[in-house]
């Protein structure tokens, strides 16, 4: 699969079934998101990953943590894949490159990721949410204080008889300018329109 194609083709998956990538695989594809855009080198993040029952223990205890209707839901959610990647944002402060770069390159890894295993086959969804605000969560996966949960991806296989189009390329025309210094002081911005 080419890059365009997907880029157009994937999507959130709300629905995954086995399989998901092994360990190994998983690995392996980091490997190649890791070459994502990041100042320095820096890899300001890792991921912890959950399988089986452990997905059952993170799921009850965000229930117990906000107590309710919701609560079913979000335990039932951890079991929507067969892996459940969580990604922990661990910038490294002794850097001279800003936290706000470091959680660009974070992002930056993980669509590249999300592009990886979507053309290998595979479906992901990136949520947040309850997850990434849980101090409960953060405790039960010894998540540093100077971390912080970006929430996960949740990976498994998508449903094959699900049609997914190409996405239509939008016109960003009107997001683009083009500088054009006019003289000492005057400056120009042109609108290009593609």
């Amino acid at each position: 699969m080419d890059v365009m194609t997907a880029i157009l083709t994937r999507r959130s998956e709300h629905f995954l079934a086995d399989p998901a990538p092994s360990d190994d695989e998983l690995t392996y594809l980091l490997r190649g998101a890791a070459t994502a855009p990041d100042h320095g080198t820096l890899k300001p993040w890792r991921w912890i990953l959950l399988r089986g029952k452990d997905r059952v223990v993170l799921g009850d205890c965000l229930a117990d943590e906000h107590p309710g209707q919701a609560s079913d839901r979000m335990a039932a959610r951890m079991l929507s894949a067969p892996l459940l990647a969580v990604l922990v944002f661990a910038p490294r402060p002794d850097a001279k490159v800003p936290e706000w770069e470091q959680l660009a390159a974070t992002s930056s890894m993980t669509h590249s990721l999300m592009l990886l295993l979507h053309a290998r086959g595979y479906g992901s969804i990136w949520r947040t949410g309850r997850l990434a605000e849980s101090t409960a969560a953060c405790a039960l996966l010894r998540i540093d204080p100077a971390e912080s949960l970006l929430g996960g991806l949740w990976i498994g296989t998508p449903d094959a008889a699900k049609e997914r189009p190409r996405r239509p390329l939008e016109d960003v025309s009107h997001r683009i300018s083009v500088f054009r210094a006019t003289g000492q002081t005057a400056v120009e911005h042109v609108s290009h329109a593609v």
